[in-house]
């Protein structure tokens, strides 16, 4: 029988980065990501949930995160699920958590302008974004934002 094992989560980072090295000299760091979700109750009522996630990091990546994330960072993160058991005082334990195979920082890192900053995949190589301005997507919005009166009949709406 096929399996297919992956996960996307977009969250907010619930604490700071503590980078950690293997004695291999592997960077690796456990983040915690909050991912909120919203839905309407049985009386129709808006009710907000928040899902704690626990997230592994490796190389790299972690090396980055630790570099330019912080709590509350807005964090992309896409990986694989992974069960740990344990047994602490003859109880058997167990935790489901993500490990990242990839992961984009959002927001604005601190310039002027918006992007991204994705890290991992097969390279394990850091992308900067491109940044460069573009010609608003809808001419019709953009005069009626100069405060132009503009009306076309061939648009539908």
């Amino acid at each position: 029988m096929a399996s297919y094992n992956r996960v996307i989560l977009l969250g907010n980072m619930t604490r700071d980065v503590e980078l950690r090295y293997t004695q291999g000299g592997t960077a690796v760091t456990d983040i915690g990501l909050a991912v909120n979700d919203r839905r309407k109750s049985q009386t129709g009522e808006w009710v907000d949930e928040t899902t704690f996630v626990d997230v592994t990091l490796w190389g790299r990546t972690a090396e980055v995160a630790s570099e330019y994330l912080s709590k509350g960072s807005p964090v992309l993160v896409e990986g694989r699920l992974k069960l740990d058991t344990w047994e602490t005082e003859g109880q058997k334990r167990s935790k489901l958590r993500v490990v990242c195979d990839r992961m984009q920082m959002l927001g604005s890192g601190g310039g002027s302008g918006g992007g991204h900053r994705e890290v991992g995949g097969d390279e394990h190589s850091f992308h900067e974004p491109s940044h460069h301005s573009a010609a608003p997507s809808n001419p019709a919005s953009a005069e009626r934002a100069g405060g132009d009166d503009f009306s076309d009949p061939n648009i539908p709406f």
